[in-house]
């Protein structure tokens, strides 16, 4: 489940590969967290399929994989 950051627009969630999780962060342009999170789960697959290939590829920014809007 997708957790809430204090900055607007943006959402942080975890990706599950195993018994491991790892912390992703999407920022968007939208001004509120709710349209972030209503945008994120549209698009769930897609995000879930970048950032493991992100993570594969070990493009993380401080222990985080960082993703933008489509």
């Amino acid at each position: 489940m997708p957790r809430v950051k204090s900055d607007d627009g943006t959402i942080t969630f975890f990706l599950a590969f195993g018994a491991n999780r790892q912390m992703c962060r999407l920022t968007t342009t939208f001004n509120t967290q709710k349209q972030a999170f209503s945008y994120l789960q549209k698009h769930r697959t897609e995000f879930e399929r970048m950032a493991r290939t992100r993570l594969a590829s070990g493009e993380l920014e401080d222990g985080i994989v960082v993703l933008s809007m489509l």
